[in-house]
């Protein structure tokens, strides 16, 4: 489990608020971007994304996280690891018994012509379970060539506005009344 942890350059991340509200969240980067620290440790740095924070939102107010990886270039293959997570910044990380350095300067993320800024945040998760996903219906992909941004903050390359969502209604979002009257 470790070395195909080790090899994955991505991971479906689940996690839920303090009443159980659930998140879904994809994380990518370099290959072993996801650090094996232990035998029941792991940890994975967090950059700046759509500004929602949901996932380290729900990690700061329920540890509980779900990681799912799945090889679909390879064996075909998922792992499943369930535990708690915690933030920690960069300094905290540095310190883990057995964090390699390339961790907090990952190929990709070191500051650079073409390179996004290095990580500030990382998850800490506490495994409690690890267990096989089946592969009977994970497709067998081919990776097509592709420039990655790792670490960027500019609003194009991250994707921009991509399903023109941006100016449309919501009516989901609760309504805000205006404030009026004395110490508005």
């Amino acid at each position: 489990m470790r070395r195909f942890v080790a090899r994955m350059d991505m991971v479906f991340v689940a996690t839920a608020d303090r009443h159980g509200e659930a998140d879904c969240s994809f994380r990518a980067g370099p290959a072993g971007f996801v650090t094996v620290l232990g035998p029941r440790s792991l940890v994975y740095p967090e950059y700046r994304g759509n500004g929602v924070m949901a996932s380290l939102g729900n990690v700061v107010e329920n540890g509980h996280v779900g990681l799912l990886f799945v090889d679909f270039f390879e064996a075909t293959i998922g792992l499943h690891v369930n535990g708690r997570a915690a933030v920690c910044r960069a300094d905290q990380v540095r310190d883990l018994e057995g964090a390699p350095p390339a961790l907090l300067a990952a190929p990709g993320s070191a500051p650079g012509p073409g390179r996004g800024r290095a990580p500030e945040l990382f998850v800490l998760v506490q495994v409690d379970e690890a267990y096989i996903h089946c592969g009977k219906h994970v497709p067998l992909l081919r990776r097509a060539g592709k420039d990655r941004d790792w670490g960027t903050d500019d609003p194009v390359r991250k994707g921009g506005d991509y399903f023109r969502a941006k100016r449309e209604d919501r009516p989901w979002a609760p309504l805000v009344e205006p404030r009026t009257g004395a110490g508005a």
